[in-house]
């Protein structure tokens, strides 16, 4: 038995962040699946008040929030460390994972891959208005990681980092709607960076498998 619990949604971005690191860090874990959009289990309020996912124990230390989680593991287990050396790089990596989580998150995800990709799946009707204006506002965020993936501190194929791991899972999910696809190609940068993540084949394990999605009765 797994002395790390992990309680997430199978198709949350946030849960799937974890996962990575977990599997970075060669960690053995059980996996609680917890739909944030259903009744929550008993008592998961009890470990996270907000209602959300993912949540993290290790042993009998409990603690909620995607950033604090990977800082948790990264740090826990030092073998693969995801934080580069310079205090430039570190920072980076800092800035990337706010930039995604405060500006990316929303229009890339929630509006554009839920309502191009898995509204469809589950029978749900599509926004395309939503879609729009996801399009339109991921257009800064891409710029500004571009840049950082063109200044070669990070995101630049020379090992993975909580960068890599935060961003790779929504772009994962962007890049699944035609549209999101087309839109990161016109960013060469960070075009060149996501082609090197799928390259090596890290996400494989951890893909939500959308396949067993269907319409809602």
């Amino acid at each position: 038995m797994a002395n790390i619990n992990l309680y997430g949604y199978r198709y949350s971005v946030y849960t799937r962040i974890v996962r990575l690191v977990l599997q970075i860090k060669e960690q053995d874990y059980d996996s609680i699946e917890v739909d944030p959009f259903s009744a929550l289990p008993p008592g998961y309020l009890d470990q996270h008040p907000f209602g959300r996912v993912p949540v993290l124990t290790h042993g009998t230390f409990s603690i909620f929030e995607t950033q604090a989680i990977t800082r948790y593991l990264d740090s826990t287990f030092p073998a693969n460390p995801l934080m580069p050396e310079t205090a430039k790089a570190r920072a980076r990596v800092d800035q990337t994972i706010t930039i995604i989580d405060n500006y990316g998150y929303l229009p890339m995800v929630r509006q554009v891959f839920s309502n191009r990709v898995f509204a469809p799946l589950e029978g749900a009707p599509v926004d395309e208005a939503e879609i729009s204006m996801g399009l339109e506002a991921s257009h800064k965020v891409l710029e500004s990681l571009e840049r950082f993936a063109k200044e070669g501190l990070i995101l630049n194929g020379q090992g993975c980092t909580l960068a890599d791991c935060h961003l790779a899972p929504m772009i994962d999910y962007f890049v699944r709607a035609e549209e999101g696809h087309m839109l990161l190609r016109t960013y060469p940068a960070l075009n060149t960076w996501w082609d090197g993540i799928q390259g090596a084949g890290i996400l494989t394990a951890t893909d939500p498998d959308l396949s067993l999605l269907g319409p809602k009765i």
